[in-house]
């Protein structure tokens, strides 16, 4: 796939306005589509939410919808392999070009990559939580347990999904929801629910990174939520180049020197390595 004329100009451009600067990446469900894993708002897609946290924590047959659903497409995304956006930015981390990357995604796929530097601002999807003892576990234990308890439940691959692994299945109503091993406690996905806010102590530290950075660079993402928009109003207000790489309209079209419409895969080696 080449590049238009008008993403080859703010490829260009933006690779003049980066060069010598040290980069904090903002990433988001856009860079693992060609993994695989689909987005929620992509271009022609009637845009959807997950279960919020109220709704989870709120009844024992939402538990039930969301872990009978999770179930199946935790098993895709686990499968997932990183691409050549996740590629091309370890690679830039690699050479220096990176100073840190932020991601909205939960899929770990950048760590899959080589990437080091990263912060997860959603957490992640394969560790679960307990959310009494805050013990953690890991989200195939909770799979084997799944499968003990629901015996005749079954794993269909082929039914529609979102990044958070929430497949369009419906829980039966003898479906049973292990407890906590240790407590007995509610388990729910160590990842931010719509509605949950993200750990004060992780915003801060990735502000941290942002106050280090001398330009942000925003790949994959709408910036729909607040979570992802925080730093690019954080960077404008600092004064700091916001460039874009995505497919569609982001929330911070404005705000940024140069928006590439551009899937990340092709742009991002493009634009962070010579």
């Amino acid at each position: 796939m080449t590049l238009s004329e008008a993403a080859r100009f703010g490829l260009d451009y933006a690779r003049e306005q980066l060069a010598g600067k040290s980069i904090l990446v903002l990433t988001g469900a856009g860079v693992s589509t060609e993994s695989g894993i689909p987005d929620y708002r992509g271009e022609g897609k009637i845009e959807r939410h997950p279960m919020t946290f109220d709704v989870f924590m709120g009844t024992e047959a939402a538990r039930a919808r969301y872990w009978a659903r999770s179930y199946v497409g935790w098993s895709v995304i686990a499968n997932a392999k990183p691409n050549g956006s996740h590629f091309a930015l370890a690679r830039a981390e690699s050479l220096g070009r990176i100073l840190h990357i932020i991601t909205q995604n939960v899929d770990s796929l950048h760590q899959q990559a080589g990437s080091k530097k990263v912060t997860e601002l959603h957490g992640r999807l394969d560790k679960v939580i307990c959310m009494s003892c805050r013990a953690l576990m890991d989200r195939l234990e909770m799979d084997s347990w799944i499968e003990k308890a629901n015996p005749s439940i079954q794993k269909d691959l082929t039914v529609e999904f979102t990044p958070d692994g929430d497949a369009e299945v419906e829980a039966t109503a003898d479906f049973v929801i292990p407890p906590c091993p240790n407590c007995g406690g509610i388990l729910k996905p160590d990842v931010v629910f719509f509605g949950e806010s993200v750990p004060t102590e992780r915003v801060a530290s990735t502000m941290e990174q942002l106050e280090k950075s001398d330009a942000l660079l925003v790949a994959g993402s709408s910036l729909t939520v607040n979570s992802g928009m925080r730093f690019a109003r954080a960077a404008n207000k600092a004064g700091k180049p916001i460039v874009i790489v995505n497919v569609g309209p982001t929330k911070a079209d404005e705000l940024a020197i140069a928006k590439i419409e551009a899937p990340t895969s092709i742009a991002l080696e493009e634009l962070l390595i010579d």
